[in-house]
């Protein structure tokens, strides 16, 4: 009640002023002093009577506003509920709306889709030359995807830095051998070819399987638009629900930097698909994961899964 009647009282003094201003100016204009005539104008008095109407409002509207910014101040210092509750209403800036990166390391996810006909003879040709590519660069792991897409191929290549590869890249352009014996004869098998790039997740390290053989599964989450910042916690806590208990063995976790964005991964080992089939079946009964899972999945959009086999050139099997 006191800064309404407050308010109320400003507002009668100011239009007080207002009107003891406006009489001020019009007596001004009866009262003409004789033999003026060439300087006491009524039209030039007129614009001379608007201009002070037009400056004292810009005046009182400046010194309302000055008021209620100090009202407001001396409010804040005696009330500390009052501070907290003007701080909290203030606009906060986040500089970084995802982990930082403390390494240049990056992984470039390859999917290539190859012509039914030709999935085979594509499969040996790269088992055959695979050595003209290795040369220039380090292959991860190199797949052949059986469950959740057909007559597909996924690999990963691991790089410093992207001067790296783009020198790799050039380097590729110039190789006969690479061009004559695989290029020129791979192309025409495919249908279409993708790439991301990626880094692994600041909390997760890449790490080869406990044995050979065996399959992997690429999970891929389309999270929501706010990055790690925002999911990046609860969707930790999901993947270790499942990897701490044995439900299955993280081999990696990545979040993309060029591709789709806010897009997630991790790929998974597991000893057969029968073993994870029966590993998947008890994580469902685990009040551990289920608790993860609600968590995380208020952040998800969508998400696709792969079973894949490793090629038998593939460093990772």
């Amino acid at each position: 009640m006191r800064p309404q009647r407050q308010k109320m009282r400003d507002t009668t003094f100011w239009g007080s002023a207002w009107n003891l201003v406006g009489r001020w100016t019009f007596s001004l204009c009866a009262v003409r002093p004789p033999h003026a005539e060439d300087l006491w104008l009524p039209e030039n008095f007129l614009g001379l009577f608007l201009l002070l109407r037009l400056f004292f409002c810009h005046f009182c509207f400046s010194m309302l506003r000055l008021r209620s910014s100090s009202l407001r101040s001396a409010a804040a210092l005696i009330s500390p509920a009052a501070a907290a509750a003007a701080a909290a209403a203030q606009p906060r800036v986040h500089l970084s709306t995802d982990a930082q990166q403390k390494h240049k390391t990056f992984y470039e996810f390859r999917t290539y889709c190859i012509r039914p006909d030709q999935n085979a003879a594509f499969l040996k040709l790269t088992n055959e030359k695979i050595h003209l590519r290795t040369a220039h660069s380090e292959l991860i792991g190199y797949w052949s995807v059986e469950y959740g897409s057909l007559n597909q191929v996924f690999h990963i290549w691991k790089y410093e830095s992207y001067s790296q590869r783009a020198a790799v890249r050039a380097a590729l352009a110039q190789d006969p051998s690479w061009i004559s014996e695989y290029i020129s004869k791979a192309m025409p098998m495919l249908t279409s070819q993708d790439n991301e790039v990626t880094y692994l997740v600041p909390w997760s390290r890449l790490q080869r399987p406990p044995q050979e053989g065996g399959v992997y599964e690429l999970v891929s989450y389309q999270m929501r638009p706010g990055g790690p910042t925002v999911w990046g916690n609860a969707f930790q806590a999901a993947l270790t629900s499942h990897d701490a208990p044995g439900y299955g063995t993280l081999v990696g976790a990545f979040h993309s930097e060029f591709g789709q964005l806010n897009r997630v991964h991790a790929l998974w080992w597991f000893e057969s698909a029968d073993q994870r089939a029966d590993v998947r079946h008890k994580s469902h009964t685990d009040a551990r994961v289920v608790a993860a899972v609600r968590d995380s999945v208020v952040h998800l959009d969508s998400q696709k899964n792969k079973l894949m086999f490793p090629c038998p050139f593939s460093p990772m099997k």
